[in-house]
């Protein structure tokens, strides 16, 4: 039997980039959101602890599913094996890109179609 296959998915939070792994991701029932769910962390029972990672997974504790806005995602990668979750800062300054919206209602600001137009 073929294993499942494991995600890596980096997204940007609030000027930080979060790298997280599942074993589902997929586009979900709400509109403009990935659907990831089975989150995968490193066993605690290493000697080794990594703050980095031990901060990501004391966040999403207790998640079952999370639901991540289409645009802050930056990648999503299948891989072969888990890698070490973490977050990091977002290289390349202070300025940030201003969420666009994903869909504009018919009409509304100058775009094609709806029932205004002539």
């Amino acid at each position: 039997m073929a294993n499942k296959p494991i995600f890596k998915v980096l997204f940007m939070n609030q000027g930080k980039v979060y790298e997280i792994y599942a074993k589902t991701v997929s586009h979900g029932n709400l509109f403009g959101f990935i659907e990831v769910e089975e989150l995968i962390f490193g066993a605690r029972s290493s000697v080794v602890v990594d703050p980095t990672e031990e901060r990501i997974q004391t966040e999403f504790a207790g998640v079952k599913r999370t639901y991540l806005p289409m645009h802050s995602i930056l990648r999503i990668d299948e891989v072969e094996k888990q890698g070490v979750s973490k977050v990091t800062n977002m290289e390349g300054g202070n300025v940030t890109q201003f969420p666009m919206p994903m869909y504009t209602p018919p009409g509304q600001g100058g775009g094609s179609g709806g029932s205004g137009e002539t």
